[in-house]
């Protein structure tokens, strides 16, 4: 075949360090904005970002050459040093690690609302029992020692 074609949708999750409140919500949308430009620097395809004061959720296409560390570890850095300088949060760091989901292109839209309705969700349950979800319906082992 002379060609490639793909069709691949991650759902990536990570949170402030400690899972701070860090996120303002005066400039939650900017902050949202900045990640996306920074993904399509990277040449992935940002389809919707959310989240709420202590995390975010990316929903990105990527191509085959993509490698989904590479991705995270430069959106983490580059919005960092933005958040620290644009807002002046001299504190703000992401935490260590990242959840990453792949999403079949039937699911995007139902991960876009959900990622588009954080706060809803997050008046009923926390980051934390909703990360917990995402490993357990995804099959994923964990030990929760090293989780937080």
């Amino acid at each position: 075949m002379p060609s490639t074609h793909s069709s691949l949708h991650i759902h990536i999750v990570f949170s402030t360090k400690e899972r701070f409140p860090f996120i303002h919500p005066e400039w939650k949308r900017d902050l949202h904005a900045f990640l996306g430009g920074c993904l399509k620097r990277l040449d992935a395809f940002p389809q919707e970002i959310g989240g709420v004061a202590d995390h975010v959720h990316l929903l990105i296409g990527i191509k085959p050459v993509h490698a989904i560390a590479d991705l995270v570890r430069e959106a983490k850095r580059v919005s960092s040093e933005w958040v620290k300088e644009a807002q002046r949060v001299q504190k703000f760091a992401w935490q260590e690690g990242y959840g990453a989901f792949s999403v079949s292109k039937s699911a995007v839209p139902s991960v876009r609302k959900y990622t588009q309705e954080q706060e809803k969700h997050h008046r009923r349950r926390t980051f934390q029992e909703e990360y917990l979800e995402f490993l357990e319906k995804n099959g994923i082992e964990y030990d929760e020692r090293y989780l937080w």
